[in-house]
């Protein structure tokens, strides 16, 4: 592993990558791109099977424990939340093999925290949460592998560009993130019960 040579560096090294990693998807829609620093935290200290393969794992784990804390939020405000009409729309759908599959996807998707609706929809209709944590973990793992691979292979080029701006690496994930944090709002907001029901008239989703 080509961290560092001190034990007690690299263990520190990767606690700080599994922190900055929970803590950025801890709350909901918002959050440091934290595969857009592991990649960087790669290519400065060295990148090879082990190394590659311990970041990924340790994200993976990070980003689908910090979900929990969003269950449990939604869990402890399920009166209000219950209110919201999207929140009422999963509650007929939470406890469901294709709700776990939904969880998959989204948790998968790049960029877009779609995860976190769902887990707050979960929360507060007091879905199962041990079976979405396991599908969690795999699909947080998988985006780990894919993003960090991407990224590596020329992602992270985009910020050497815009060095010549005066932006770094971690200024452009701040920037992505508040622009994400703003769309998730705006999705969060949008009756999608009438949406899926305009699109179900059109013959969109069948």
């Amino acid at each position: 592993m080509v961290f560092n040579l001190n034990v007690d560096n690299t263990l520190a090294e990767l606690l700080l990558i599994f922190i900055i990693t929970f803590a950025s998807n801890a709350t909901p829609f918002f959050g440091v791109s934290y595969t857009l620093l592991s990649t960087t935290f790669l290519l400065i200290y060295g990148v090879n099977p082990v190394s590659f393969t311990l970041v990924v794992v340790i994200t993976g784990i990070g980003a689908a424990l910090a979900k929990a804390l969003i269950y449990y939020g939604a869990l402890g405000f399920g009166g209000r939340l219950r209110r919201n009409r999207n929140v009422r729309l999963l509650s007929r759908w939470v406890n469901t093999k294709s709700f776990l599959l939904s969880l998959f996807i989204t948790a998968f998707i790049p960029i877009l925290p779609l995860d976190d609706y769902l887990y707050i929809g979960a929360g507060a209709n007091r879905a199962r949460l041990h079976e979405m944590l396991a599908v969690t973990i795999s699909a947080k793992i998988a985006k780990s592998a894919f993003e960090i691979s991407l990224e590596l292979l020329g992602i992270i080029r985009v910020a050497d560009y815009l060095r010549v701006l005066g932006i770094t690496s971690v200024e452009l994930s701040v920037l992505l993130s508040v622009f994400f944090l703003v769309l998730g709002v705006i999705l969060y907001e949008l009756d999608w019960g009438r949406i899926l029901g305009v699109l179900k008239k059109r013959g969109v989703t069948g």
